[in-house]
Order: C-alpha cells, then sequence, then structure tokens
C-alpha cells in the first residue's frame, strides 16, 4: 500500500494531498520555495502590523494617564468670574458618587524671567496637601520637592524644559510677570514678584512639561491679586470613565443653586485628540493591511505555479475518480495551510517584538546614533507598547481571510484541468 493510500486511511484525501503538496520534494524544489517564500510575506506583515497597533495602543495609554495626571477629571468653575465660596462648593462636591479627591486651583497665564531670557507658563496656583491627592506631577519630580510650595515661600515648580531654557536650577529666583488684572492694551504696569524654584518635574508629556509652572495658591493669589478667589476645583474620580456622569450629576444637582456653575471632564476638553490618534490607528491598520493582502495574494502566483506543476498528478487523481471539488479542496488546503503557518508566526513574532519594543528601539538607537522618539515631536520621550487582544484576533481573522480567498481562483483551475489533456504528455 503507498504512502498516500495510508494517509487517506487516517484523513480525507483531500487534507493528506494538500498537506503533500505543501512539503517540498525533489523535483519542485522552487515551487516550495515560493510557497516559503508567501509564508514569510504573510508573517512579516502581520508582525508589522500587531507590532505598530501595539505601539499605537501604548502611546495613546501612556497619553491618557499622563494627561490625567496634569488635567482634572472634571473642573468645575463659573462662566464668568472666579469663585468665591470654593470651601463651601468643595463641600457640597466631596459627598457625590466616584469623587476622590478636590483641589481649588488658581489658573493664568504669566511670563517667567531670569537675565535675558524669557518663557511664557500656565501658572497653577495649587493647596499641595490638597493637589497631592488630585494630579500625578508631584510623582513626576527629578529635583527638588513639591511640598515645598508652602505659603509666604513664593517657592514654584517649573517642568524640566523650562528650567532648560531659562538656565535655572533649584534654588535659583525667577521674576514672574503679569499683566495687571485692570490693565488695559495700550498702559498698565505688570505685576512682578521674585518667585524661587523649589521642584523641577518631568512628565514626559512636552506639551505640559514645557507650559506648565505651579505656585503655592496663597502666594499666587497675592502675586497676583485674586484675594479669596479661585478659578475653579480640580476633582478626581475613583473611575476616570464616570467623569461624563459625574459631570452630569453635578449640574443637575447644584445647577440650580450655582446657575453661573461650568463644568468640564477630560473628554471634553480633550476629545479631539483622542479622536486624532483613533482615525490614525484606523488609517494605519488599512495601510499595513495593504502589505498582508500583498503577500496573502502572492499566493495566487504560488498556487497556480503549484497547478501547473502538478497537471499530471490532478488528471491521475480524476480518472480515478476524485471530483473537481474534491481538486479545488487539495490546492485550497494547501494554501490555507501556508496562511495559518504564516499568520501564526507572525502574531507569535509580533507578540514578542511589542513585548521587547522598550528594549530593541533603545538598543538600535544606539546602535545606529539616533534617537526616534523626539518628545517636542511626538510628546513623549519613549516607547511603549500595549497589545490589544481584540487587535490582534483582528488582524489574524483579516490575514487568514485574505489567503483563503487567494486561494480560490489557483483552486479552480486546478479543478478544470482535463485529464486526457494534460496525459497526453506524460
Amino acid at each position: 500500500m503507498s504512502r498516500m493510500r495510508r494517509l487517506a486511511l487516517f484523513q480525507p484525501l483531500e487534507l493528506a494531498v494538500g498537506l503533500r503538496y505543501t512539503r517540498a520534494r525533489r523535483r519542485s524544489q522552487f515551487v516550495s520555495f515560493i510557497s516559503l517564500v508567501s509564508m514569510i510575506g504573510i508573517a512579516i506583515g502581520v508582525l508589522v502590523l500587531v507590532t505598530v497597533l501595539s505601539v499605537m495602543n501604548g502611546f495613546e495609554q501612556v497619553m491618557r494617564e499622563r494627561m490625567l495626571g496634569l488635567v482634572a477629571h472634571v473642573t468645575v468653575s463659573e462662566s464668568d468670574a472666579s469663585i468665591s465660596d470654593w470651601r463651601g462648593l468643595r463641600a457640597k462636591l466631596l459627598p457625590f458618587p466616584q469623587v476622590a479627591a478636590i483641589s481649588p486651583f488658581i489658573e493664568k497665564t504669566v511670563l517667567l524671567n531670569r537675565g535675558d531670557e524669557a518663557r511664557g507658563v500656565l501658572l497653577q496656583g495649587i493647596d499641595p496637601t490638597l493637589e497631592a491627592d488630585v494630579g500625578s506631577v508631584f510623582r513626576h519630580v527629578e529635583a527638588g520637592d513639591m511640598h515645598e510650595l508652602v505659603p509666604g515661600s513664593y517657592g514654584i515648580a517649573i517642568g524640566a524644559p523650562v528650567a532648560r531654557e531659562l538656565k535655572v536650577k533649584v534654588g535659583d529666583p525667577v521674576m514672574l510677570v503679569s499683566p495687571a488684572a485692570d490693565a488695559d492694551l495700550t498702559a498698565g504696569i505688570p505685576e512682578l514678584q521674585r518667585f524661587y524654584v523649589r521642584a523641577i518635574f518631568r512628565m514626559d508629556l512636552q506639551q505640559y512639561d514645557a507650559a506648565f509652572a505651579y505656585a503655592n495658591i496663597e502666594d499666587v493669589a497675592q502675586a497676583l491679586h485674586f484675594g479669596s478667589e479661585v478659578t475653579g476645583l480640580r476633582i478626581r474620580l475613583h473611575d476616570v470613565y464616570q467623569a461624563l456622569n459625574v459631570r452630569q450629576a453635578i449640574l443637575d444637582s447644584l445647577g440650580a443653586e450655582y446657575p453661573e456653575l461650568w463644568v468640564s471632564d477630560w473628554t471634553y476638553q480633550n476629545t479631539n485628540f483622542f479622536k486624532a490618534i483613533q482615525m490614525q490607528k484606523s488609517v494605519m491598520f488599512i495601510i499595513l493591511l495593504l502589505i498582508v493582502a500583498v503577500a496573502a495574494f502572492n499566493l495566487v502566483s504560488t498556487l497556480v505555479m503549484v497547478v501547473n506543476d502538478k497537471e499530471g498528478d490532478i488528471a491521475i487523481l480524476r480518472t480515478l475518480g476524485l471530483s473537481p471539488g474534491g481538486v479545488m479542496r487539495i490546492f485550497m488546503v494547501q494554501g490555507t495551510l501556508i496562511g495559518v503557518i504564516g499568520t501564526l508566526a507572525g502574531v507569535v513574532a509580533g507578540l514578542l517584538l511589542a513585548a521587547n519594543v522598550d528594549v530593541i528601539v533603545p538598543w538600535i538607537e544606539r546602535l545606529a546614533g539616533i534617537h526616534f522618539i523626539n518628545a517636542e515631536v511626538y510628546q513623549i520621550s519613549e516607547l511603549v507598547a500595549r497589545v490589544n487582544a481584540g487587535d490582534v484576533f483582528m488582524i489574524a481573522v483579516s490575514a487568514l481571510l485574505m489567503a483563503v480567498l487567494a486561494t480560490c481562483y489557483p483552486a479552480w483551475r486546478a479543478s478544470k484541468v482535463q485529464p486526457a489533456e494534460a496525459l497526453r504528455y506524460e
């Protein structure tokens, strides 16, 4: 009994023949090499797609986490004025479900000056004791201590890019320059106050490191003549994704008592940014999927060559009673197997690469002497990957579907081989 018959006893004939054709034979080395190239092409396409989408997921997650460390989950203020009785409003907000911490703040754009250097920043007057429970900037201090922003010290915390531009370090003085509250466009003496650098922070988020500064709320109120008023209240939630519901609950509960109350949440403040990331991710998925499509449809030429090479075998199988549908299934098995192996190899390699991208990229940067992640362009200075199981599943299914579709024409062509014509020259 031949090996083919032994295989057919334990598995369907079409599966046995299809698996046999996938393996290399002495007289079809070139065809098998082309099959290997098709597998590698699919694997590379899937690898790139898994890695790129994982990196984009990581980018989005890091941006969201760091933004929420600086931007409150929910912000409460008044639409046309500062909040005078902020302690009373804070006491009414604390009992709300999901509210974890509340911190008052004063916000104003000012100029920091040191010698011949000057830099515009968004000054945040904060209560360090309360702000530590709301924002994460306290966990990203690289020099000094944010808790030294005590009343009367006129201490200030600035981002590392601002400190570098002003050429200052912890303990150095900087001059705060702000337009007077009642100054018009042509006159008025600006407010001047000397502050001392008490902390330098680095969030690795360029748009905040280079634009924010923090000082004690009492010192800011004194320097900018805010009195006892504050710009608003920042709220941290137990569940950040409940921000929209909490916002609506605050408006429903306190809207009548505070008619000028204005409540915003992080989804509203950053909606365009995260929509842009999602759109970029979708476009990138479609573009990279074309790479997989090119590799998958390379199976068409591969299987056409296999059909031409195996016309004699097809004719013999037809004369032995194999139906045209059975012939189609043989070559569909072969093409699908190539797609399955290529997809699995690409998924495994992509997951390994995504898991080690934070090690591989710095190694390549040191080896090549270049820096891929420019914080001034990409807003972050490190590359992080987050694997999303749904993305991996969608990539694998798409690659397999295209591989199966690519086998349809060659398999149909194989089923149309006429035994008499194929065996005429054998």
